[in-house]
């Protein structure tokens, strides 16, 4: 089996997870330290910027977040009415966005006093540029889980192509 946990369980409930950062506090930059210059030769080739972007990450930089960390908490935002369905309509393909509407309009998720929040992800790599993830959500003592199928088009992008969550499946129709 090849599935994957990427959160830790070792996180207090609530708190935000590691690398991401808080919409209402935007990240500083750190302080530039200028660089000396000193006389040089004249070379063939010319050495690179020092602020140039070479392609990797430095040690100890935060990583890009996964695309099953993004989508998680995008769909978490629409099904707990944070915010509204058509935010997702861009980050949909197929009947996912339908499905999504279809939760979104029960809100499963909303919970009064208590803000959910995804206590840990898990995904399985079926084949290439596809993701089946799962996702714990707790809201205070309750515990819900939510299903999601990602899939890259051909753009490179990532797209929510189903969502459900515990319960009753609707019934499928054919389009």
């Amino acid at each position: 089996m090849n599935k994957v946990m990427t959160r830790t369980a070792q996180r207090r409930p609530g708190t935000r997870p590691p690398g991401r950062r808080d919409p209402r506090r935007p990240g500083t930059t750190p302080p530039r330290t200028p660089t000396p210059r000193t006389p040089t030769t004249r070379t063939a080739t010319p050495a690179p910027a020092p602020d140039a972007p070479t392609g990797r990450t430095a040690p100890g930089a935060p990583l890009p977040p996964r695309p099953t960390d993004l989508f998680a908490d995008r769909l978490l935002a629409v099904l707990s009415g944070q915010r509204p369905v058509h935010w997702m309509l861009r980050h949909t393909a197929g009947r996912a966005y339908d499905e999504l509407a279809r939760l979104a309009e029960r809100g499963p998720l909303r919970a009064r006093g208590v803000r959910p929040v995804v206590r840990d992800i898990g995904y399985y790599v079926p084949r290439r540029g596809a993701i089946e993830a799962f996702a714990r959500i707790g809201a205070g003592d309750q515990l819900r889980a939510m299903a999601f199928r990602l899939e890259q088009g051909p753009d490179l992008r990532w797209r929510c192509t189903a969502v459900e969550l515990g319960g009753p499946r609707a019934p499928r129709t054919d389009d």
